[in-house]
């Protein structure tokens, strides 16, 4: 019997209803290992090249890995990919809370949708069954009143995903949501789930898969928790994600008003510090996690009441709506992420298309006419808020933000499109490339865009030397050096990332630098969940492999190395502060980027992986598909 899955995938017709499963082998399993790595292999098998993102030919893969739900923190996430509606490249969004765990527990390791239901339904798993339900009376309703619903129907202890009306409404950014809070919120899933008529998954049942080395696991969650509260990992109990406001403030690397300048006057009102001394009320978790990182608010009076039922701001929300636009209201962000989770939309995207449009605003590229007559500005948090509601809704202005920045620069353009702060169409999360250099590249480079959790950044690299080594990294550089040294450190710590987005690890517990557990912690998991004799090599191979397969999948789609760019903003010197007058030169920029492709084993003309590193890999059947 197989240790730590069930060796069963469920796929389900929408158009039809049909739902079946397959049974794949173990050396299934121990190549591709799950994750990322499962949904671009069903998404390359399985849809057609040039299908249309939010037609029913797209596929809608929702991957656990063989160690989710593992009785240790940080093994509750889940992975959803399709096309993405957003930059038609491959998607690619993870997620925790303990709805991973419960389809894990339901009897299933991954769900491959297909086609577009006639009517809105619903996914009920429990114990290894599957069946679709009407969802008519939940369409159009908010996440908070879908679950209760749902809950009433089937249980308390049942867990609930779902597309929220943003979804419903084809917002290009719109989220998956569960717990009302947890989200896979890039690169619009949820929208490509509302596409379906899909407006659910609810999962529940207790098969849970036996490990291999019960004591082993329990040796490495009893260090877990011994180690804890001395660890790197600590603050985020304390403080949560928003403690890094402080921090990225401090060396200029906070973007404000739409990526003008590192730093923000108004920081300490939007601080981790500041939110628990204010609207703190409760720390969330995710299952079987120590770590209890989610904020959880509550404000009941005022013009922005927070309803601690949908959680609270992580680091990116009260970047993206805070000072990206230049709001110092902690209360009025609180509620725009109130908003998203409640429509089901991804925070980092819809805060910055909003800066970007008050920068358009500011230069009157969009006018009073443009938005309904609501100042766009600058500080203005009444007119964020509004502007939020009108994206989730798709009303208003808020029907052509909705498209994202890029389609609305496009929309309006007039110079637009040079204040567009995203690669291949999604926005930039809330790090600096101009003060953390690799992350310029790696943005660019990344398959499905702008992802601030695809490598380690780089104050890593010198302030853990010694796990840095273990990589064959021993030259720290600055933070703002992009030599050859840097890519390399920027090539394997995405292929660490890849380990983690493959094996659905949190990123906060397990892995190569400041978290909780390292990566020879990391095989020595491996090996008590499954019993396989796994190295690190082989798990930094694994991890190489997810990449290649995301870009085997764009290349299929003749997505290469025009779109592996960089947007104009970042070669524009930022103002004030420790970060005054960093910008980011092109030529060092293609120079980082051909030395990136070399160095991965691409073809330097096009961005491709080439047959040689997909047969190195173990997939070469992407190279024959690719007839390369």
């Amino acid at each position: 019997m197989p240790f730590g899955y069930h060796s069963c995938i469920l796929h389900v017709d929408l158009g039809s209803g049909a739902c079946s499963t397959e049974a794949p082998d173990e050396a299934f399993y121990r190549l591709y290992m799950g994750g990322s790595a499962f949904g671009a292999y069903y998404l390359f098998k399985h849809s057609p090249p040039g299908c249309d993102p939010l037609g029913p030919e797209n596929l809608l893969v929702f991957s656990l890995s063989v160690l989710t739900g593992a009785p240790i923190s940080g093994l509750s996430r889940m992975t959803a990919t399709a096309r993405s509606p957003l930059t038609q490249t491959i998607g690619d969004s993870q997620c925790g809370g303990f709805w991973p765990a419960k389809l894990k527990f339901a009897g299933f390791d991954a769900i491959v949708l297909k086609g577009r239901s006639p009517r809105p339904v619903y996914l009920w798993l429990h114990d290894g069954q599957a069946e679709l339900r009407e969802a008519a009376h939940l369409w159009g309703k908010i996440t908070g009143d879908v679950e209760r619903r749902l809950k009433a129907e089937h249980g308390e202890e049942v867990e609930v995903l779902q597309c929220g009306p943003a979804g419903e409404k084809l917002v290009r950014y719109a989220a998956i949501i569960n717990m009302r809070s947890r989200a896979n919120g890039r690169t619009g899933m949820g929208a490509v789930m509302g596409s379906k008529n899909l407006k659910a998954v609810v999962v529940q049942g207790d098969r849970k898969p036996e490990v291999a080395d019960k004591e082993g696991l329990r040796r490495l969650a009893k260090w877990g928790s011994e180690n804890f509260e001395k660890s790197d990992v600590f603050v985020f109990r304390t403080l949560g994600t928003a403690g890094f406001v402080s921090g990225q403030q401090l060396v200029g690397g906070l973007p404000t008003r739409n990526w003008e300048s590192g730093v923000f006057e108004g920081w300490t009102s939007l601080d981790g510090q500041k939110l628990a001394d204010t609207i703190l009320v409760d720390r969330d978790t995710c299952y079987g996690c120590i770590v209890r990182c989610k904020r959880v608010v509550e404000k009941k009076d005022g013009p922005y009441p927070l309803d601690p039922y949908y959680g609270g701001p992580e680091y990116e929300t009260i970047g993206t709506f805070g000072s990206y636009c230049g709001i110092d209201d902690l209360v009025a962000v609180s509620y725009a992420s109130q908003l998203c989770n409640q429509y089901g939309t991804d925070t980092i995207s819809c805060g910055a298309t909003i800066a970007w449009a008050m920068d358009c605003f500011q230069r009157g590229i969009i006018t009073l006419r443009d938005t309904g007559g609501i100042p766009l500005e600058f500080g203005n948090a009444e007119s964020m808020v509004r502007v939020t509601e009108q994206i989730c809704r798709r009303e208003g202005i808020g029907d052509i933000l909705a498209e994202g920045s890029a389609r609305a620069a496009r929309h309006f353009g007039k110079g637009a499109e040079q204040l567009v702060v995203a690669s291949k169409g999604l926005e930039f999360a809330a790090h600096m490339p101009q003060v953390k250099r690799s992350c310029g590249l790696i943005y660019a480079v990344n398959p499905f865009g702008a992802d601030h959790q695809s490598h380690e950044h780089d104050p890593a690299y010198g302030a853990y030397p010694k796990k840095m080594a273990q990589f064959g990294l021993l030259s720290p550089l600055p933070d703002t050096a992009m030599s050859a040294e840097k890519v390399r450190f920027a090539l394997y710590m995405q292929q660490v990332y890849g380990i983690t987005d493959t094996l659905d690890l949190c990123q906060f517990v397990w892995g190569p630098a400041w978290q909780l557990y390292d990566c020879n912690q990391m095989v020595d998991m491996v090996r008590a969940v499954t019993g396989w004799d796994v190295n690190l090599f082989e798990l930094m191979k694994a991890g190489e492999r997810r990449i290649n397969m995301l870009r085997a999948y764009n290349a299929r789609e003749g997505i290469g190395r025009e779109a592996d760019t960089m947007p104009p903003k970042m070669t524009i010197p930022l103002k004030g502060g420790p970060s005054d007058g960093l910008f980011i030169a092109q030529e060092e920029f293609e120079k980082a980027r051909k030395s990136y492709y070399e160095m991965a084993g691409w073809d330097p003309q096009t961005g491709y992986p080439t047959r040689s590193k997909l047969e190195e890999l173990g997939i070469a059947w992407m190279a024959d598909a690719l007839s390369l």
